[in-house]
């Protein structure tokens, strides 16, 4: 995976053959979560209150203090000061989204494979040494936001998880395009999908099982890719180890954890198992991917990219800022791969915009970060704007979109401060 700016580069390091260990937690993830260990910072919070309450800091083997949202199965958000501390955002405070309870608390790489089924010449089941040895490695920023990312904010209020914008990240994925591990077994003729299946399960019969499917033309391409690696180190067992599915430009739903299962199929990805893919995760089936709030669409499609998006990170809702001096507003922006053109700021509500300078580009699917030194003449109460344009042309709307489900919020956001 590359930008055309930004070419792969070897990663020596992550070619050899990795080496038997386990990833082995005490007492287990689930019975940590409500552990002495994990109530350690349940006094703490992250300053945002939703419709559903306070929002806990809890900390899991591997990560820093995080914001919990459920604890079966474990669902963790980003405190979003951590993403004031650069465009890479770091392995122990990523965000963690499961579906299903049953997750694997170890892995043991002397047995795990990968195994590729259905339509193909030759079904492969692969370790993790065999896959790392297809083809040269290959490296993409890309970012990976949950589709309910900052549904909390949705009015009216919808169901599902009260999400403020911390369920995002943005990370140096290291790995295998898909496309190598498909070509060595050989696709046939008339495949039309790919599933994909990790090592989480169902507690019940009755819940379907995880499973996600691309497009064969899509699954062939350059841009999906197997990733073991997360910013220079082993996935953590949270966010995936030992072998992520990495969909650059998508939203996080499609990025299958400890991905054990890939099944080629020559028909749309239908039954129990595609619930996930033809009832949950589906947006309106328009321009806008909205309705009026409080309807249902008379149609849907699934969710797929991510809509062009900024956040101001310096400074955070009622935060003060000083008043004749020069303040260094920071953010970051993104989109699905278009890439960041422009980051327009206001610090009038809105009446004027000022252009922000863009940081270093990272790649096409990566945060992009912005600055603008701004000055404030007058005390009292100001409200700061950011509004971010993608190369494609598209710009965040400046009222929110609605949908059912509460998925792709892109509004333009405005952060309240007093100038004192």
């Amino acid at each position: 995976m590359q930008d055309d700016n930004h070419p792969a580069k070897p990663a020596p390091s992550l070619l050899a053959r990795p080496t038997r260990r386990r990833f082995v937690r005490d007492a287990g993830l689930l019975a940590l979560a409500a552990s002495p260990l994990a109530s350690l910072a349940a006094g703490l919070g992250d300053g945002v209150t939703l419709a559903d309450g306070p929002r806990p800091l809890v900390r899991y083997p591997g990560k820093r203090p995080l914001v919990r949202v459920s604890t079966r199965p474990p669902h963790l958000e980003t405190p979003f000061t951590v993403f004031n501390e650069g465009p890479i955002t770091a392995n122990d405070a990523f965000f963690v989204r499961y579906h299903l309870a049953n997750i694997p608390l170890s892995v043991d790489l002397s047995s795990y494979r990968l195994s590729i089924t259905g339509q193909v010449k030759t079904p492969l089941s692969l370790s993790l040494a065999e896959i790392q040895q297809l083809a040269e490695p290959v490296e993409v920023v890309a970012v990976n936001q949950c589709s309910g990312n900052s549904r909390g904010f949705s009015s009216p209020r919808v169901f599902g998880a009260q999400l403020a914008n911390g369920a995002m990240g943005n990370a140096r994925w290291t790995g295998v395009p898909l496309r190598k591990v498909l070509e060595k077994a050989g696709v046939l003729a008339g495949a039309k999908q790919v599933t994909f299946n990790g090592l989480d399960t169902p507690v019940l019969p009755s819940t379907p099982d995880f499973r996600k499917a691309l497009d064969i033309e899509h699954a062939m391409s350059a841009e999906p890719m197997l990733a073991w690696s997360m910013n220079g180190k082993d996935l953590p067992l949270l966010n995936g180890y030992p072998l992520k599915l990495i969909v650059p430009g998508y939203f996080g739903t499609y990025w299958v954890k400890h991905l054990s299962e890939i099944e080629v199929i020559d028909h749309e990805f239908s039954g129990h198992d595609a619930w996930f893919m033809t009832t949950g995760y589906r947006v309106p089936d328009n321009d806008c991917q909205c309705v009026a709030p409080g309807t249902a669409p008379a149609k849907t499609r699934p969710i797929s990219t991510l809509a062009v998006r900024s956040f101001i990170t310096s400074v955070m809702s009622g935060g003060v800022l000083p008043a004749g001096r020069t303040t260094q507003l920071k953010g970051i922006a993104f989109d699905g791969g278009g890439g960041i053109k422009a980051v327009d700021v206001s610090v009038d509500g809105g009446q004027t915009w000022m252009a922000a300078t863009l940081g270093r580009d990272l790649g096409r699917f990566s945060f992009r970060e912005w600055q603008l030194p701004v000055k404030f003449d007058r005390k009292g109460k100001a409200v700061l704007m950011v509004r971010a344009t993608n190369r494609l042309g598209e710009v965040q709307p400046a009222t929110a979109d609605w949908n059912p489900a509460g998925y792709r919020r892109h509004v333009i956001e405005s952060t309240p401060v007093t100038i004192a």
